[in-house]
């Protein structure tokens, strides 16, 4: 792990988040009476403290792993199908979904695109992609010691249809039947269309990442207590859960969560070790600037909240350690991205458009706003693509590089606006269009610190060239209804960051007129823009198995948007904010590392790894 030595760092560790501190830097027993878990209201406080005492001598500091930015309030269930559990630590099935409790069928890795083993062994697809098979690890096991079988992971699918779980009505669109072969073997069925072609191959193993698989006869069980009720089996609070993962629940309350590892966890015979930390623990912290202070401390060792100017906390000499040991520092998976209502007079032009992207001072935003965290347009020029390699192998940034712009470009963008007729003919300083002047607001959430600068950045660059752009910084529930009812002129949103079904899922997000019919729309395309050719190339990916041609597609999408400017993203941010401190543990996945782990906080997807390789420093 590369180490930050510009002040010859040889110090404790600490990762940015948010954190609270303790106040101790005892590497053995790091503990706060505060954070324990209590008793039932009525044993005595003398009781209490006794079996709070039992607990934090039970998870010393050299057998535990401290994080911050994940867990921001109490557990309230371990249900992988509830709408509302507020369980950050155990239950994420997102693109690359949090394992250390309840495992997927395979693990995604951001780095290079690739799923990798874990309750699956393998899968292939048939020619025309209407079946996935599926073969199981054999040696996956259940935390009760049976075997994890076909007709667990059948069972689970289908539970989450059949009580409407979100999860459950979002794959039912592309996913029409999970099959059991035999013990070891799962048939995924694609949905078909009217000319039995499937929907959409890409999004049936979007979910084998995603989705956790519970135990079919947990599951019963959980089922006949709550009279199969939909909504009581939803938010039934399993806290008597059997899971497969290399972590089961230790403790938790209002200031801590605590997970202690299964020492007799199956995958020991996929990883060749248990997973180095006995307990992982996040403290509960009141805001983010408690959690910096733990964890400059030492008493956080990987944090997850964004720090500005990350470099100044090892320049004391503290042993604490970026992915990346230069800028960007992190690994950029997210595009921030200002979308135009299409709509508007004046920003009904693609000229109108690309102007105001052209004059974007987009290295400012990204010193200023992003404290460095993300490559400039000239280190990874625009296209559909975030800058990971795994994406960028799949455009022809050659073919794009005479629609490129990188930003600051006045002149450029007053002759683009000159030459189309866009112009100020009164001589107040602003352009005008059939005699009105372009006047717009650009909006995003109040108190999205580095978002909101962003923003001030193209609001300053539009009177630039001639067009009045003002902020404006609603509430969050106010600038959702206007995202989404399309009641904006410009507004600042990412599309999907890292996933097995991108970059078509983004592709989507940015160019695709299915949405612009929508009464609300949540999935992208905001500002309502329509390009026959984009849908037509868009409807082609899913299938398209060929890698040379699925190149020749996203490239070809590419240039339709730098062409059309629909929208322009404003930075490549850090998919997570993975920040760590060596004082207690070390060997955290380091770029060029040989060891291709994500850094994803030890925690999601194949960034699990990491728990096996991290060494204790004694």
């Amino acid at each position: 792990m590369k180490k930050k030595l510009l002040a010859g760092l040889l110090a404790s560790l600490m990762t940015v988040s948010f954190l609270v501190g303790c106040g101790s830097n005892n590497t053995e027993n790091v503990t706060d009476d505060n954070t324990q878990k209590t008793e039932e209201s009525e044993k005595t406080e003398e009781t209490t403290n006794e079996e709070e005492t039992t607990v934090a001598n039970s998870t010393p500091r050299s057998e535990t792993l401290y994080f911050n930015g994940q867990q921001w309030g109490t557990i309230n269930n371990w249900n992988p199908m509830s709408a509302n559990s507020n369980n950050a630590m155990a239950i994420q099935q997102v693109d690359s979904a949090r394992v250390l409790i309840y495992e997927t069928l395979f693990l995604y890795n951001m780095l290079d695109g690739s799923l990798q083993t874990l309750l699956g062994e393998s899968y292939e697809w048939n020619a025309d992609q209407s079946q996935l098979t599926i073969k199981l690890n054999p040696a996956a096991k259940w935390s009760d010691g049976t075997k994890v079988t076909a007709e667990d992971v059948v069972y689970t699918f289908d539970t989450h249809v059949k009580y409407g779980s979100t999860t459950g009505n979002d794959y039912s669109v592309y996913i029409e039947k999970v099959e059991a072969k035999d013990d070891t073997t799962v048939v995924f069925n694609s949905k078909l269309d009217d000319a039995g072609v499937p929907i959409n191959p890409l999004k049936v193993i979007e979910y084998l990442p995603k989705v956790y698989v519970m135990q079919k006869s947990y599951l019963q069980t959980v089922e006949a207590r709550n009279n199969n009720e939909a909504d009581k089996v939803k938010e039934d609070v399993m806290d008597d859960l059997v899971a497969s993962g290399p972590y089961k629940p230790y403790y938790d309350d209002d200031q801590k969560v605590v997970f202690i590892r299964d020492d007799n966890y199956w995958g020991t015979s996929l990883w060749g070790s248990l997973p180095a930390p006995k307990y992982i623990a996040h403290t509960i912290f009141a805001d983010n600037a408690a959690g910096d202070i733990a964890f400059a401390n030492g008493e956080v060792d990987v944090s997850q909240q964004f720090v500005s100017e990350i470099w100044k906390m090892w320049e004391g000499g503290k042993p604490i350690s970026t992915y990346i040991d230069d800028v960007p520092y992190y690994v950029c998976a997210t595009m921030p991205t200002a979308f135009f209502n299409v709509e508007r007079r004046g920003l009904d032009k693609a000229e109108v458009r690309k102007a105001i992207a052209m004059a974007v001072d987009f290295d400012q935003i990204i010193s200023t706003a992003m404290s460095g965290y993300s490559p400039t347009f000239k280190d990874v020029p625009r296209s559909l693509m975030n800058p990971t390699a795994a994406e960028q192998a799949l455009v022809d940034q050659a073919a794009l590089s005479d629609l490129q712009f990188t930003g600051k470009d006045i002149e450029g963008a007053n002759k683009l606006l000159d030459e189309a007729g866009v112009v100020d003919t009164d001589g107040d300083g602003i352009r005008e269009i059939d005699g009105e002047n372009l006047s717009y607001k650009a909006e995003c959430p109040e108190g999205w610190s580095d978002w909101n600068a962003s923003l001030e950045i193209v609001a300053a660059a539009g009177k630039e060239i001639g067009i009045n752009i003002e902020t404006y910084f609603p509430d969050a529930n106010t600038f959702y209804d206007d995202m989404t009812t399309g009641n904006f002129d410009i507004c600042m949103w990412s599309p999907p960051g890292a996933s097995i079904s991108n970059p078509w899922t983004r592709s989507m997000a940015l160019l695709s007129s299915t949405y612009n019919e929508l009464e609300v729309n949540w999935s992208g395309n905001f500002g309502g823009f329509t390009s026959e050719k984009a849908d037509e190339i868009l409807a082609k990916i899913p299938t398209e198995q060929d890698q040379a041609k699925l190149k020749e597609y996203y490239t070809e999408l590419s240039k339709i948007y730098l062409e059309e400017v629909p929208s322009f993203s404003l930075m490549y941010r850090p998919q997570v904010f993975h920040t760590v401190n060596e004082s207690v543990w070390t060997g955290f996945p380091q770029q060029d590392d040989g060891n291709n782990i994500p850094p994803l906080d030890c925690t999601d997807g194949y960034g699990v790894a990491a728990l096996y390789h991290l060494k204790n420093i004694e």
